[in-house]
């Protein structure tokens, strides 16, 4: 009996991510308008800046331009949770980075599952924001008890989904035909449900308390409430919505346009209002807003002093604002976000100089080509153009774009003041293993690419 080689997880990744992105498009239409613009628009960047086209050609990033994705999901119980890093484990994907988004009035926790090296980026960058409701900040007691009772009674992954998982997990990987049956039935986790799990007045409370734990507790299942194309240019496509048919959102979260990016850049569409059953309601329908279309502009992965540099400029800018950015205020904070981020260099030289952003390095031709270069320090062969320095690209997310992305799709009576502080050990306990610090990971890919670019020179 042969015995059938397993399919890497990187490829299962890769699989998963083209089909969660179809069903998406099937699913919510304006997706793949936002999909054609975004491509549209990245043609043209490519076509008129050589400059980028080449900085995306020596990364290799171009390569995976067009099948950059992000995604995300909200699930209820440390359960499901535990679960999702099962699942997610099965296509390489590791649980990076701790997100508290309680201090911009949303009440949950979240982490990014994502591969973490440089070579399984490559094959599929596909991210997956997953969200943790905290049901401890529901400050009812009887609600938060019903909001317990209803998610205890769902079981959001099919029983195929949960033995290949097992199945994995024991032999160590999946072959052909368990794989393709994989992405079929994880799949299910994350399609959209017509019909509620409560009545139309239970929903009501639930969404009185905070939009998004009606969201969260109100179906059978998390489904995906965004995937998130990655474009060249956010502000062109920004403008350009309108004229697709597509709303955005009042201003662009992040940092605001540089001629050397930073971190990342998101904007989306408004949340659909979309018909479903409730309970009680027979033929009635009812409805409920959760799925958007969201793009996003990624730019260098900062260091710590980078980022403490960013965070401060931020909410400098916040702060004079006075109030979250919405669209009355939002040529006023584009213009004191410019004016604060002024002062972050907006060079490659200058980001690398003040050690502010993370690079891979990487050997150029006329090093290759030269002799005797092998004991030269990496600042001298930087600057006889032996090695050449490109910004390392950000993986992650930033929590205060999250929540404004979710804000802005939920409705400013959505916001909420907690007085609860994080609980990164409360989220780590729900995960079953502890977060990977993102940081750590940057720092990493910068030492491995300084080691096999001074290597191939040695050569």
């Amino acid at each position: 009996m042969t015995v059938q080689p397993f399919v890497s997880p990187d490829l299962i990744r890769q699989r998963f991510s083209k089909a969660m992105s179809d069903m998406y498009r099937e699913e919510v239409p304006l997706y793949g308008a936002l999909m054609e613009l975004v491509e549209q628009t990245n043609r043209e960047v490519l076509s008129r800046e050589p400059d980028i086209a080449r900085q995306l050609a020596n990364t290799g990033e171009i390569q995976r331009l067009d099948m950059e994705r992000h995604g995300a999901i909200r699930v209820g119980t440390a359960t499901e949770l535990a679960t999702l890093a099962r699942l997610f484990a099965v296509m390489g994907m590791q649980p990076v980075g701790y997100y508290d988004l309680t201090p911009a009035g949303v009440p949950v926790h979240s982490t990014a599952f994502r591969a973490v090296h440089e070579a399984a980026l490559q094959i599929s960058p596909f991210r997956v924001f997953t969200s943790l409701l905290r049901l401890e900040l529901i400050e009812n007691p009887e609600l938060r008890s019903f909001a317990e009772s209803v998610l205890a009674q769902r079981s959001i992954f099919t029983a195929a989904a949960l033995r290949l998982i097992s199945q994995a997990e024991t032999a160590g990987g999946l072959n052909e035909a368990e794989a393709a049956e994989f992405v079929l039935q994880a799949l299910e986790t994350f399609r959209w449900h017509h019909s509620a799990t409560v009545t139309a007045a239970q929903y009501q409370t639930l969404s009185a308390q905070h939009r998004l734990i009606a969201d969260v507790v109100a179906f059978k299942g998390p489904h995906i409430n965004h995937l998130t194309p990655r474009t060249l240019d956010i502000d062109r496509v920004q403008e350009q919505m309108p004229a697709h048919g597509i709303t955005p959102k009042a201003v662009i979260e992040g940092p605001p346009r540089r001629q050397c990016p930073i971190l990342l850049r998101q904007t989306s569409f408004k949340a659909l209002d979309e018909p479903i059953a409730f309970t009680d309601q027979g033929s009635v329908r009812g409805s409920h807003s959760a799925r958007f279309g969201e793009i996003e502009q990624r730019g260098a992965a900062l260091t710590p002093r980078g980022r403490a540099l960013y965070d401060r400029l931020l909410n400098a800018a916040r702060e004079e604002l006075g109030d979250f950015p919405n669209e009355g205020n939002a040529a006023r904070y584009n213009e004191l976000m410019a004016q604060h981020f002024g002062e972050f260099p907006d060079s490659v030289e200058g980001m690398r100089e003040q050690e502010l952003a993370y690079f891979r390095y990487f050997a150029t031709e006329k090093g290759l080509a030269a002799a005797g270069i092998g004991q030269s320090s990496l600042e001298d062969l930087l600057r006889e153009g032996y090695v050449k320095a490109e910004p390392l690209v950000y993986e992650d997310f930033l929590p205060v774009s999250a929540a404004g992305i979710f804000q802005s799709n939920l409705g400013d009576a959505a916001q909420t003041h907690y007085g609860e502080h994080s609980n990164r050990q409360a989220f780590e306990q729900a995960l079953g293993r502890a977060t990977i610090d993102e940081l750590a990971l940057y720092a990493e890919t910068q030492r491995r690419s300084i080691e096999e670019c001074l290597a191939q020179l040695a050569r």
